[in-house]
């Protein structure tokens, strides 16, 4: 395992590679502020050691699996959960993938809606200055042995932004089972497509066998950002699986955690997205 607590600050953003950490905080469910000030602190860490982009779980600030409080503690998109973790991206001179909160779509009234009220699963990009690069809403919602399908609006758009030099787009948990969405990034220049989730046990073999596939297939990076802690749900205790990892455009795992709270960090070189598309042109052979 390699996490920031293993790495020095380097100056790789300067020869055209993003260091990126994923935040892997414990997450408490509907503890909103205890939440949120974790990922704030998670932030201020990665970047005290050299970290141009902080990436946080999905619904890091309710919790996954709190179903019965994602009305009560929704938010609108300039709620005080992106407000708080875009301040933290301009005080520390550094990205953040704020990866996810619960949306109140009526309540929005800054950026385009898929729709005039409901709730969605939304990540927000921003950049070093506090800047907004990037809205994603989850495309695929959960319906096994999960309230979200039932609760949530899916997203429509799908965009990608530029971080220092690296094109990357955003994707969420359950939609590591969907490869033509990662296609649709890979179209629109892809080079990391970074993946906030909230991944349970058992199903470790799915969680690392999809993430390495959409890494090996689409020739880029994949970095899956995963949460730990309990939670109770109506099977008895559901426990996030950790497993935060960088998978390289060969799906090979640069860094990874186990299941416990961490940090984990690896470099992003868009020169080897290049080279490895160009000595193994799989890409170009596409015939649909």
């Amino acid at each position: 395992m390699r996490t920031v607590s293993d790495r020095q600050p380097t100056d790789a953003a300067a020869d055209g590679s993003l260091s990126i950490a994923l935040a892997q905080i414990r997450v408490e469910a509907g503890r909103v502020e205890r939440n949120v000030d974790r990922a704030v602190s998670a932030v201020e860490r990665a970047a005290a050691r050299g970290a141009d982009l902080v990436a946080l779980p999905e619904l890091f600030n309710v919790g996954y699996f709190a179903f019965d409080r994602y009305a009560r503690l929704s938010e609108p998109f300039d709620g005080e959960t992106f407000t708080a973790l875009r301040t933290a991206a301009a005080d520390n001179d550094v990205a953040v993938l704020a990866g996810s909160i619960v949306e109140d779509l009526a309540a929005t009234e800054t950026v385009p809606t898929p729709a005039d009220e409901g709730l969605a699963n939304t990540a927000a990009l921003f950049d070093a200055a506090g800047d907004l690069q990037l809205v994603y809403r989850k495309h695929h919602l959960f319906g096994y042995q999960s309230a979200e399908s039932e609760l949530l609006v899916p997203g429509e758009r799908l965009e990608t932004a530029t971080i220092e030099g690296v094109t990357a787009g955003v994707t969420t948990c359950y939609d590591l089972r969907f490869p033509e969405l990662y296609r649709r990034l890979v179209d629109e220049g892809a080079e990391l497509v970074l993946v906030p989730s909230a991944w349970p046990y058992p199903r470790i073999e799915h969680w690392e066998t999809l993430s390495r596939a959409r890494a090996i297939e689409n020739q880029c990076y994949v970095a899956t950002i995963n949460g730990a802690g309990t939670f109770d749900t109506d099977d008895g205790e559901t426990t996030l699986l950790g497993r935060s990892t960088v998978y390289d455009p060969w799906g090979v795992s640069l860094a990874s955690s186990g299941d416990d709270p961490t940090l984990v960090a690896a470099d992003v070189d868009r020169e080897t997205v290049a080279d490895v598309r160009a000595a193994f042109p799989a890409l170009r052979d596409r015939r649909f």
